[in-house]
């Protein structure tokens, strides 16, 4: 046997194998479906939630810690996350809010978070957004929190601090930003929309290469692709599925000035996440506006060794010059450490309203 016939045999092997293997998976894949459609029966007779982060986060985890390879540890979780979404549509197929239009990074998000098998809602602002959550218009909402470039969102936080929701989950995406076009170069754009924030994070790039273009902000990123696809002369900075949505060649890829540029989500509810192993709490607090005061309402967190990873700011609408801290520590609110901290801070501080527990998010 020569070499070509030894390498279409070694092939065509492995091809067989696959092709069993591809059976085999099925047939477990339909095994495990069947007994997610009977734990949606009984969550349906029981009122339960059909949805429980902390349940997906600790499949996700066991999976990666169990990886044999050679597939990476995202490759696994990413094809686990389309089984698992694809298992809860048989209980109940979700609906998820999102500041729309489709093709922004809030859609990718929910998709990176929930999969691909749910329904989809896109609010034309963050407010609407809310609402839709609040109202049970759709289970749940995928609103940014804040940028690694740009920092934080402040109209989510205002409404964090007055809404009924609970935060669920978050998501990190990693943001790429793209320039897209229908002209044939660099030299043919006069202007360049996009969203403020993505114009914001691009802004070495455009000062380097497209420094005479005109820079228009818009209310979306897919907006700004939709307003390229019509005009030869313009170009839109956004990401991978604005530009196949609205059929934009990609002319330069990722002209973001920081590589590491990402942006945080979280996913809000109308219930609790219980514990999953790995959790955040982030909670919102109100002080008196006297010196001393933000350091002692913290001070419980560090007594009782709770990690805080963050603390922002944001002017209250109770009075002038005073401030709510919005606050994130590594832990469920369950956990003892957690809740003895929270006890605390709750025993002097005027205000504090807990937002949420939810599994972390590693990247």
């Amino acid at each position: 046997m020569d070499n070509d016939e030894s390498r279409e045999a070694e092939l065509v092997r492995h091809r067989e194998a696959i092709d069993a293997l591809d059976l085999e998976i099925l047939t477990k894949l339909s095994e495990r479906a069947g007994h997610a459609k009977a734990i949606g029966v009984l969550k349906a007779n029981s009122g339960a939630h059909a949805y429980r982060p902390e349940r997906e986060a600790q499949v996700l985890a066991r999976l990666a810690a169990a990886n044999p390879g050679p597939l990476p540890n995202e490759a696994v979780t990413g094809v686990f996350r389309q089984i698992m979404s694809a298992c809860l549509a048989l209980e109940r197929r979700l609906t998820i809010a999102y500041l729309g239009p489709a093709g922004t990074f809030s859609h990718a998000a929910v998709h990176r978070h929930f999969g691909q098998f749910v329904d989809t809602a896109a609010c034309a602002s963050i407010d609407e957004v809310f609402r839709a959550a609040e109202s049970s218009q759709s289970d749940y909402a995928v609103v940014p929190v804040e940028n690694s470039t740009e920092g934080a969102v402040g109209r989510t936080l205002d409404l964090l601090a007055q809404t009924p929701l609970a935060i669920c989950g978050e998501v990190k995406l990693r943001v790429q930003q793209h320039l897209m076009t229908q002209a044939g170069s660099l030299a043919g754009v006069k202007r360049v929309y996009s969203h403020a924030q993505s114009l914001a994070q691009c802004t070495r790039w455009l000062a380097q290469n497209l420094p005479q273009a005109a820079r228009i902000p818009v209310a979306s990123n897919a907006e700004a692709a939709r307003l390229a696809a019509g005009e030869p002369d313009a170009a839109a900075i956004a990401g991978e599925n604005a530009a196949q949505i609205h059929a934009v060649p990609i002319l330069v890829r990722n002209i973001e000035d920081e590589p590491n540029n990402t942006t945080r989500f979280w996913v809000l509810g109308n219930h609790a996440v219980g514990a999953s192993g790995h959790d955040q709490t982030s909670l919102v607090i109100a002080c008196p506006n006297k010196p001393g005061a933000l350091v002692a309402v913290l001070e419980p967190f560090a007594r009782n060794g709770v990690t805080m990873s963050r603390v922002e700011s944001r002017p209250s609408r109770a009075g002038l010059w005073e401030y709510l801290f919005f606050v994130d520590v590594a832990g469920h609110a369950e956990d003892a450490a957690v809740a003895k901290a929270l006890a605390d801070v709750r025993a002097i501080a005027p205000y504090v309203k807990l937002l949420g527990s939810y599994p972390a998010n590693p990247l």
